[in-house]
Parts: C-alpha cells; sequence; structure tokens
C-alpha cells in the first residue's frame, strides 16, 4: 500500500501562523487513491508531543487519541490521523484539536481528497489488421471506428488526439465522460499517423495515455505496366515492369522461375537465345491488400517480324516507282530498313532514293529509274526474336518495248474476235441439220439417197410401223424417217387390188418399183 506522509506539506505548516490557546488554525491538502494509507498531519512545530488530540469531520469525531485497536481511522503519537484503506467517501475536510502541555492548544485543517487514476486505458481501432510489431494497417477508402476508456475517480477527462506527417498534435475528440468513440468514414493516406488517447483526472491531474499507430494501405486500380526497350545489340531486349502508387511498396517478379523483389520498378534483359515466338512474358506483382490468388499482372506475346507487300514490281525507264513494305506484327517492334542487292547494301536517302513512313508502312521511292535500278530489293525487320526479309524485284522496261507488247495485244484481240464471228457464221448456216439431231459431225455428209413421197389411202399400213420420237432437247420435234423398199410386184398387188381390170392393166404397164418414205 501507499503511504501518504504529512512531510511532504511540512513547509505549508511552518509558514502558517500557529494558534496557540485555540485561537488559530492551519490547513492543508493531501490527496490519496483508493487502498493506500492517508496520513493527515496535525501539530508538527517543534519537537513537542501532543498529550491528547481529537479528529473531526464536518462537524462529528471520528477519531481520538487511545483509540480502539484495530480501527480504520487512529491518531497516531504526534497527534496525526491515519486512514488505513483509503475508499472513496473519506474525501472531506477534517479538523485536528491537539491539547499540549501546559494546557495550550493547536488546531489545524486539513482537506483530504481521495482520487483515483486514471488507470486501465483501453482504445481500439476497427477494422484493422495488427502487423507483428503491434501496428495496425486498414486499406485506404475504408471507414474506421476509434474507441477509448478509461477508469477514473472522482472524474476525469478524454482527449483523441493525432500525430501524423500534416500535424503534429491535433486534437480530434473530447469527453469528460469515461468513454469516447469517434470514426472516420473514406480513410485516406493523410489519415496514417499516431492516435493518442490521453485521460486526466481532474482532480489529481494524473495522466495517461495510451497509442495506436495506424498505417494506411492502397495500391492503384489499373494493373501493373510492362514494357520494352531496344539494346544497343538488336539481339538482346530489355524487359521493364512498373507499378506505382502502391503503399507499402510491392513485390514484382518476371516470369515464372525465380523470386519477388520488393520493388515498385523492375527490369530485365534477356537475349535471343532465351526468347522463342509466341511466348508470352509476364510480369506479377503482390501486395499485402491483395489475398492468395489475387495478384495483378501484366503479360505480351511475343512474335516474329512478318514484313509484307508486292513481291513483283514493274515500271518504266525514266519514270519513278515507289516500293511499299508493311511491318506491323512484331513484338517487340522491329527495325525495318531497305537493302538492295544480293548483298543487301544499305538503302540510304539522297538524290536517287526517297524513305518514308507512314506508320507501320516503310516506302522506298526510286527517282529517273533505270536499267541499273532493276534487280532485287529487300525489304529487312529484325527485332530481338529474329530477322525476316520481304524481297521484291524491280523490272525496269524501255518505251519501245511497251509500244511492241501494245500492238501485239491488239493483233490477239482482233484474231480472236475474226474466229468467234467464223465460228457463228457456220453455227448459223447449219442450224436446220443441228435441229434434226445430225449435230455437227454430220453437217458435210453426203447421204446420196433420194426421197420419194407416196400418198396412199390405205395410211394405217404404214402408220402402224412407224414409231413416234419424243421432242428433243433442242426444241425441235423430229419423226423417225424409215425408208422401205417394197418390190414392184408387192407394190403392184396392194394396189390393184382395188382397182377394176382395166385399171390394174394400165398400172402394170406404166409404174416403175420406186422407194416409199414413211413417217
Amino acid at each position: 500500500m501507499k503511504i501518504v506522509a504529512a512531510a511532504a506539506l511540512l513547509h505549508l505548516c511552518f509558514s502558517a501562523t500557529a494558534a496557540v490557546s485555540g485561537s488559530g488554525s492551519t490547513e492543508t491538502a493531501l490527496a490519496a487513491a483508493p487502498g493506500d494509507i492517508a496520513l493527515l498531519p496535525c501539530y508538527t512545530v517543534g519537537n513537542v508531543t501532543p498529550s491528547f488530540t481529537t479528529w473531526m469531520k464536518n462537524g462529528l469525531e471520528v477519531a481520538a487519541s487511545l483509540p480502539p485497536a484495530g480501527r480504520r481511522l487512529a491518531v497516531q503519537h504526534d497527534g496525526s490521523l491515519a486512514i488505513r484503506e483509503v475508499m472513496p467517501g473519506d474525501e472531506g475536510s477534517y479538523l485536528c484539536s491537539s491539547t499540549l502541555p501546559g494546557n495550550s492548544t493547536f488546531q489545524a485543517r486539513v482537506l483530504l481528497q481521495v482520487t483515483g487514476g486514471p488507470g486501465n486505458v483501453s482504445t481500439s481501432i476497427s477494422p484493422t489488421t495488427a502487423l507483428s510489431n503491434g501496428t495496425l494497417v486498414a486499406p485506404r477508402g475504408s471507414s474506421v471506428s476509434f474507441k477509448c476508456s478509461v477508469s477514473s475517480y472522482p472524474s476525469q477527462n478524454l482527449t483523441w488526439a493525432f500525430r501524423g506527417a500534416s500535424s503534429s498534435n491535433q486534437s480530434l475528440a473530447f469527453t469528460s465522460e469515461s468513454w469516447l468513440d469517434f470514426r472516420i468514414e473514406d480513410l485516406q493516406p493523410s489519415d496514417q499517423g499516431v492516435y493518442i488517447c490521453r485521460a486526466v483526472n481532474t482532480v489529481s491531474l494524473n495522466t495517461s495515455t495510451d497509442r495506436r499507430q495506424l498505417l494506411v494501405y492502397y495500391v492503384p486500380d489499373r494493373h501493373p505496366d510492362c514494357m520494352w526497350a531496344s539494346a544497343q545489340d538488336p539481339s538482346r531486349v530489355q524487359f521493364s515492369c512498373s507499378w506505382l502508387g502502391a503503399y507499402p511498396v510491392p513485390e514484382l517478379r518476371w516470369g515464372q522461375g525465380g523470386g519477388f523483389q520488393v520493388t515498385d520498378s523492375l527490369s530485365v534483359t534477356l537475349n535471343r537465345s532465351l526468347l522463342s515466338d509466341g511466348e508470352t512474358v509476364r510480369c506479377t506483382a503482390r501486395h499485402p491488400l491483395l489475398g492468395p490468388g489475387q495478384e495483378k499482372s501484366c503479360s505480351f506475346t511475343l512474335n516474329l517480324p512478318f514484313p509484307e507487300g508486292e513481291p513483283l514490281v514493274t515500271a518504266l525507264e525514266a519514270t519513278s516507282v515507289t516500293l511499299t513494305c508493311a511491318e506491323a506484327t512484331s513484338v517487340p517492334p522491329a527495325n525495318t530498313t531497305w537493302r538492295k542487292g544480293l548483298q543487301q547494301d544499305n538503302v540510304v536517302a539522297g538524290s536517287k532514293y526517297v524513305l518514308s513512313e507512314e506508320g507501320p508502312i516503310l516506302k522506298l521511292t526510286i527517282l529517273n529509274i533505270s536499267k541499273d535500278d532493276e534487280g532485287v530489293y529487300f525489304c529487312r525487320s529484325e527485332n530481338p526474336l529474329g530477322v525476316r526479309e520481304l524481297e521484291v524485284y524491280l523490272t525496269v522496261k524501255t518505251a519501245s518495248s511497251a509500244y511492241t507488247g501494245a500492238i501485239i495485244g491488239v493483233f490477239i484481240a482482233a484474231l480472236i474476235v475474226g474466229l468467234a464471228v467464223i465460228v457463228a457464221k457456220n453455227v448459223y448456216s447449219s442450224r436446220h441439220r443441228i435441229c434434226l439431231g445430225d449435230g455437227f459431225g454430220q453437217m458435210d455428209e453426203d447421204r446420196g439417197d433420194v426421197l420419194s413421197l407416196v400418198e396412199s389411202d390405205d395410211e394405217q399400213l404404214f402408220q402402224d410401223a412407224v414409231p413416234r420420237l419424243p421432242p428433243i432437247t433442242n426444241g425441235c420435234h423430229t419423226t423417225l424417217v424409215q425408208i422401205h423398199r417394197i418390190p414392184s410386184s408387192d407394190y403392184e398387188d396392194a394396189e390393184t387390188a382395188d382397182l377394176s381390170p382395166q385399171q390394174q392393166e394400165d398400172t402394170v404397164q406404166t409404174e416403175e418399183p420406186e422407194d416409199l418414205v414413211t413417217f
């Protein structure tokens, strides 16, 4: 237990005027916490020991010399009052009356204040995550509640204060109650710092504090940026990955192998032997705010160059011509140049050659063309993956060769038109033979048969023997013609069967055998 001694206040007693024979008194103030032992002084002048002392509180006697044993309040030999295990309610104004040798008296007043705390200051900041060192972490944009409570007697003042990069000691909230809460909506990096809950006892002015450090974590909304940069050696390339605007500093890694590095910008240089066409190169970013499997990344797929253009170009002598080459698919972008001849000499811009670019299209204009300009040209594209070339062959023609070609073309066209007219005329002149079914193969054949048509009263005889053909696909109706050679004797018998004897005789004398045509 704590003992409150009156010796600390002797200077007040010495400076006071001691009233002997009951004419005056001194007054001092003491403070004690619940559970302590308080010692209230009385006569402290010189070495005189009072013969009898009484203590009164609020007009009532609370203690006197030679008290019963075991009392919590007891008068000591020097006249002081000892209060064991001070409790709330012991506070107040105490009056000491001492009788000194010679029957002189001395009075003194003591104001006892019972105070407790502040103790057990408790703070909480939520929702947050605690690091291993006790520091609290909250993400940017979140809502955070701050709570503080304290135990103090008889009263206290509570204050939330903030100490950050932009403020040395800013008061955020204040109350005289035993608890204090406040809230921050939309937490920002400027809210990062140390938060202090301070409790002050209004009587004893004792102070107690509790400090909590709060870190505000944040990551960019975007993914990391993947870039490349050409090296002096065209077979090498530098890949760069950056993810700026994250706190704390993120961890970055190129590819699948290797470990993460704590940095917001990471570069790696690779040569051609480590790269392949169609390979996907990826940069992965890791951060405490990103859970497992939530890493952010950027990537691109490597592609060989593929220059495109017309492989054959023809130009007239003394004119100008433009060779075109387009390359827009390579990753990283290729360096494209024009070369001439099998030795692939560099084409340099000057009075003969004009080089120009329109986005991914590279143009080579050759001025005042001559036969010396004829040959092969190369559109050469190179990136760290490899080299690809487009061969363009330039043919140079003179003006006379151009005219000769035109004349030959006109002659061939006229010949084709003439042949078409002749064929059409022959077809038209033989159209009746084509319709009769002979076709073109029988148009010029001389058949030599003589067709004779005869009439007969008995048509049924011939119709039964003549078959009918269906219409042919060329639109002409055709009847099968059969030629029957009838002997004269048979024909005469058929005709004279219905004649009179005189007519039959005439017919026999005049008719000759002939061919009978039936349809």
